[in-house]
């Protein structure tokens, strides 16, 4: 997902390490919430066994954060991102004015994964420690499936309308 060759500079300090792993981690908490949220509005058995499995995937990318952060000395964020906030919001709107169609959701989530693989690219053209960089590239994959499959479906649900 990265040029390794965009990568200049000296290493990170702990504290700097920290910093791109708490914004990683509030991302990651938006996303599983966000997952949770649309969960929550579907009526689709599938749809939301669906959420609530990319929702697990972040709360394990949270746990694999917080054990990096506190080895690099810092204390892990207690919460999610404002935007995230508002986007849950949103979605939640959507569904109390019944446009909780699953086409509806997964463009919510599509957006959702969008922000998040691009914290992750800007996570990777940081110098970070090789164990730091592995964990992140390791995220920013799954991030990237979950946006693909997420987009796949959207598209098939907007095939589906039309």
């Amino acid at each position: 997902m990265t040029d390794e060759s965009a990568i200049s500079g000296d290493p990170l300090s702990n504290d700097d390490v920290v910093d791109v792993l708490n914004d990683l981690l509030e991302i990651t908490r938006d996303g599983r919430k966000g997952f949770l949220a649309c969960a929550e509005e579907v009526e689709s058995a599938s749809m939301k066994q669906l959420f609530v499995s990319r929702a697990d995937s972040c709360r394990d990318g949270e746990q694999e954060l917080v054990a990096l952060i506190c080895q690099y000395g810092g204390t892990p964020a207690d919460g999610g991102t404002a935007a995230g906030a508002l986007h849950r919001g949103w979605v939640h709107v959507k569904g109390t004015v019944g446009a909780d169609s699953e086409l509806s959701m997964l463009e919510s989530c599509e957006r959702g994964e969008d922000a998040a693989v691009a914290q992750y690219r800007k996570a990777l053209k940081q110098n970070l420690p090789a164990d730091v960089r592995a964990a992140v590239q390791r995220q920013a994959d799954g991030a990237q499936r979950n946006h693909d499959q997420i987009r796949d479906l959207r598209n098939a649900a907007r095939e589906q309308k039309s």
